[in-house]
């Protein structure tokens, strides 16, 4: 099992010699590349975010207010004999007494 592992890392070492790695100023020029698309891509996409939020916000200004829904809450009168009760000899099912 050792000896596999072994003749693993060897195997992987020398196709990492076959590697075509890019030079020092390839891999600056595709960092900055990169960092340029998204930034363009983040401010295309904020340019559409605000058009689409200020156009919805002044469409739904435009819309008639409607009045709030006033809601009034009444004490509930309780008494002793509205509580139901359970009876466990009739099988548990609430009875009014």
């Amino acid at each position: 099992m050792a000896n596999r592992i072994v003749q693993y890392v060897k195997d992987t070492r020398g196709e990492l010699h076959h590697v075509a790695w890019p030079t020092q100023h390839q891999t600056i020029v595709y960092t900055i590349l990169i960092a340029a698309v998204s930034v363009f891509i983040a401010l295309y996409l904020g340019l559409f975010d605000f058009f689409f939020t200020t156009s919805l916000a002044k469409g739904l200004n435009t819309l008639p207010r409607t009045s709030p829904i006033e809601v009034t809450q009444q004490p509930i009168q309780v008494t002793p004999e509205a509580i139901p009760t359970f009876d466990t000899s009739l099988g548990g099912t609430p009875t009014n007494n």
